[in-house]
């Protein structure tokens, strides 16, 4: 008798990767063997974008012509240029950025081609894109002025200029760049693994990409940054321990906590406290990472329950002058890199994905005659 299947393919391998790695027992990332520890706060996202799309941490002089061909493919071709009011003023900003992406295809130069420097050139566009798109959403269904895409600075400084339209700080800028290193891959989860089964039937990059953002949109794998963030705002800061309590006890879930595959911290979270401990001192007022930080410890006294990335992030990314609806598209800004270098695995050594499955409904049904239903 075969096996049962296993719910949610928990533990099963649907392929090989050489772009990250997960330690879950002792609470270790690695993007192509560097530890995340190693690499966040030291890397820039376009050295980690490059590491994962390439294979390798660039040398200087790659990371400048990297750099380039980002700030060279920042511009929105005509389709997701023309079509971007209307979608704004009608779709959320999920829905939004699916959509806008699947625009961007139809603009693609290399939008028939899956050889590998076509799919290198899309990543590229796809990954200088996504921020501008993000921001220009934003400009758009709030009438505010844009400020353009400095040349000079990098993804990180030019999407938090173009958000809170004011030149950011050194020290912000460096933060978020940290917050997309620490989201940039993490091994096969939901939106990877969508978009890896898309491009295993060779469809094309932009598509897979289409079925990865459509895949973060669900509840259960992007948004729980955002959640965090209303949770808190919901609570009053003199009761957090007792609201967290209740609300546990009722059978409620608390978001920002525990991980499918890490038993211990996310490594991720521990960068992301710090910076929200910093960006709360230097705001003046420090009452929400107080407030993440009694919750945290209920959470582990009640449940023993540690935080994921999600959960600081969230105080990181509103103390950085992010709209809360904004943080899980902030987060696909980040992981564009991490997709689009799973894309370009896939095609380079690529099987069609295709499980089996158990079937668990009737059999030998006899047919009738509709008159006899």
């Amino acid at each position: 008798m075969a096996d049962k299947p296993t719910k949610g393919l928990a533990d099963v391998v649907a392929a090989s990767t050489a772009i990250s790695d997960i330690d879950g027992q002792a609470g270790r990332l690695f993007y192509r063997g560097y530890d995340i520890h190693d690499l966040a706060g030291r890397t820039t996202f376009e050295e980690t974008a490059h590491l994962l799309q390439y294979g390798r941490l660039p040398n200087a002089g790659e990371l400048a012509a990297y750099g380039a061909e980002l700030a060279g493919s920042r511009s929105l071709g005509e389709l997701a240029e023309s079509c971007l009011p209307r979608v704004a003023g009608r779709q959320s900003p999920m829905e939004a950025l699916r959509t806008l992406v699947s625009l961007a295809g139809g603009d693609d130069p290399d939008k028939d081609s899956n050889a590998p420097e076509a799919n290198l050139r899309k990543a590229a566009r796809l990954t200088a894109q996504q921020p501008v798109l993000v921001a220009r959403y934003h400009a758009e269904r709030t009438g505010a002025d844009l400020p353009e895409p400095d040349p000079e600075l990098g993804i990180a400084a030019n999407f938090l200029l173009q958000i809170t339209g004011r030149v950011p700080d050194r020290r912000a800028v460096e933060i978020f760049d940290t917050c997309l290193v620490l989201h940039a891959d993490h091994t096969m989860n939901a939106s990877t693994f969508a978009a890896r089964v898309c491009a295993a039937t060779l469809s094309d990059m932009h598509s897979a990409i289409v079925a990865a953002i459509g895949t973060l949109k669900g509840p259960l794998h992007g948004g729980a940054n955002e959640q965090v963030m209303r949770t808190l705002q919901a609570v009053d800061p003199s009761g957090v321990a007792r609201a967290v309590r209740e609300r546990l006890a009722a059978g409620e879930k608390i978001m920002g906590f525990g991980h499918r595959v890490y038993k211990t911290e996310d490594p991720r979270a521990t960068h992301l406290r710090r910076m929200s401990r910093e960006l709360a001192e230097a705001s003046g007022d420090d009452t929400l990472h107080r407030m993440s930080k009694e919750m945290e410890e209920v959470v582990f006294e009640t449940k023993g329950l540690y935080p994921n990335v999600d959960f600081y992030a969230a105080t990181v990314y509103h103390y950085l002058g992010i709209p809360t609806d904004l943080f899980t598209p902030v987060f696909s800004v980040s992981r564009m890199s991490g997709w689009t270098a799973h894309v370009i695995e896939q095609h380079s050594d690529n099987r069609l994905i295709r499980p089996d499955s158990e079937y668990v409904g009737e059999r030998d049904q006899k047919w009738k005659p509709i008159g006899e239903r």
